[in-house]
C-alpha cells in the first residue's frame, strides 16, 4: 500500500509524464607517492600527492531526455591524500552543466579550455606531477594563465564524435568585470588508427595586451611505441616564450615507459621583465598496472635553467638562478 502511495504521488508531481533515464557516479583518484628533490644545495624528502594522477573525487550524472538529447552535470574537486586537505577552491576543478546529442556538447561553468587540453594530450604526464610540462609554461605577466589551465564562467562547445576522425571545440569566458578572467580558445584535431594531429589558438586578456597562444601537436601510435611532438608559441605583447616537447610512450609488460623532452626559449623582452627565461626539462618514468584502476609508478625528473630563470619541478626547494632542479618519487595510484 505504501509504494502504491509513493508512486502515485511521483506521478502526481511529475503530472503523469513518463520519467526520464538518469544515473549519478561517485568517482575518483586517490595518489600519493614518495618524493625526493633536490636544488640549490637542498634536498626534500616528502609524502606528497599526485605524482601520476591528480588526486580528486567528484560526481556527476546524466539524464536522457529521449530523442538522443541527454543533460548532465559534473562536480570535481582536488585534495591532498597526505594531508587530507581539500583545495581552497571546493569544486575548483570543474563545474559543468551540459546539454548533450546528435549536434555535440555544449557545457557551462568551470572547466579545463580547449587550448588546455590539446596541450595535455601531448605531454605524457598530462601536467601532473614530476614530469608534468605545465611548469615550464608562463603568462609572461599577462596575469592570465587560460590559456593553459581552468577558466571560469566559461561557455564552451564540442563537435559530436561520429564525424570520421574530426574532434574539436571552441570555448569563451566572460570577464564579469575582471580583464584577466576574459578567454577565448579553439581547437581542432583529427584522429584515425595510431595517428592524431591537433592544434590550437588561444586569447588569454591581460592589462594592458592579449596572451596570445598558439600550438600544433602530432603523434602516432605504432604498437610497440607511441611517439609525439607538440610545438608552442605564446605573447604577450613584446614578450614571447616558443616550447617543443618530444615524447615517447612505450608499452612494456603490464606498464609502460614514459619519456619526454622539453625546449623553452624566452626573448629579451620576456628576460628583461623577469617573466621567462629559457630552460629545459627531462622526464622519464615507468607505471606497472596492477589491475585496470590500481597502478605502481617511478618518475625521475631535472629542470636546467638559464640566465636568471628559477623554475622548479613539482614539489622541489627553489634553484639559485640559472639553477637545475631535480627530483624523484615513487608512488601508487588508485582510481574509483
Amino acid at each position: 500500500m505504501k509504494k502504491a502511495l509513493i508512486a502515485l504521488a511521483v506521478l502526481g508531481l511529475t503530472g503523469g509524464a513518463a520519467v526520464a533515464q538518469s544515473s549519478v557516479t561517485l568517482f575518483g583518484v586517490v595518489d600519493a607517492d614518495l618524493k625526493y628533490t633536490k636544488a640549490n644545495g637542498q634536498t626534500l624528502k616528502k609524502l606528497d600527492s599526485s605524482g601520476l594522477n591528480t588526486s580528486r573525487f567528484g560526481l556527476r550524472g546524466t539524464e536522457d531526455l529521449g530523442g538522443g538529447l541527454k543533460a548532465g552535470f559534473w562536480l570535481e574537486s582536488e585534495i591532498s591524500p597526505d594531508t587530507g586537505a581539500a583545495a581552497s577552491v571546493f569544486w575548483g576543478r570543474r563545474a559543468t552543466v551540459s546539454l548533450s546529442g546528435d549536434f555535440g556538447e555544449v557545457r557551462l561553468g568551470r572547466n579545463k579550455t580547449a587550448s588546455r587540453l590539446h596541450l595535455e594530450e601531448f605531454d605524457p604526464y598530462a601536467f601532473t606531477g614530476l614530469g608534468s610540462t605545465g611548469v615550464l609554461y608562463s603568462n609572461l605577466g599577462s596575469g592570465n594563465g587560460t590559456a593553459f589551465g581552468r577558466a571560469d564562467n566559461l561557455a564552451s562547445y564540442s563537435l559530436p564524435t561520429n564525424l570520421g576522425g574530426f574532434y574539436g571545440g571552441v570555448d569563451v569566458a566572460a570577464g564579469e568585470g575582471t580583464i584577466t578572467n576574459k578567454h577565448q580558445s579553439v581547437r581542432g584535431g583529427f584522429k584515425t588508427g595510431g595517428l592524431n594531429v591537433s592544434a590550437t589558438y588561444a586569447n588569454a586578456y591581460g592589462a594592458a595586451d592579449k596572451y596570445k597562444l598558439l600550438s600544433g601537436g602530432v603523434s602516432y601510435d605504432f604498437g610497440a611505441a607511441k611517439p609525439s611532438f607538440s610545438y608552442t608559441q605564446a605573447k604577450f605583447g613584446a614578450r614571447k616564450q616558443t616550447l617543443w616537447t618530444a615524447a615517447v610512450t612505450v608499452p612494456l609488460g603490464q606498464g609502460q615507459i614514459l619519456a619526454s623532452f622539453t625546449d623553452s626559449k624566452a626573448n629579451g623582452a620576456a628576460e628583461t621583465a623577469a617573466v621567462a627565461y629559457d630552460a629545459k626539462l627531462f622526464a622519464v618514468g615507468y607505471v606497472y598496472n596492477l589491475s585496470k584502476r590500481t597502478a605502481l609508478y617511478t618518475t625521475a625528473a631535472q629542470i636546467k635553467n638559464g640566465g636568471a630563470g628559477k623554475l622548479l619541478v613539482n614539489g622541489s626547494p627553489t634553484p639559485s638562478a640559472g639553477g637545475k632542479s631535480s627530483g624523484v618519487d615513487v608512488g601508487i595510484r588508485h582510481s574509483f
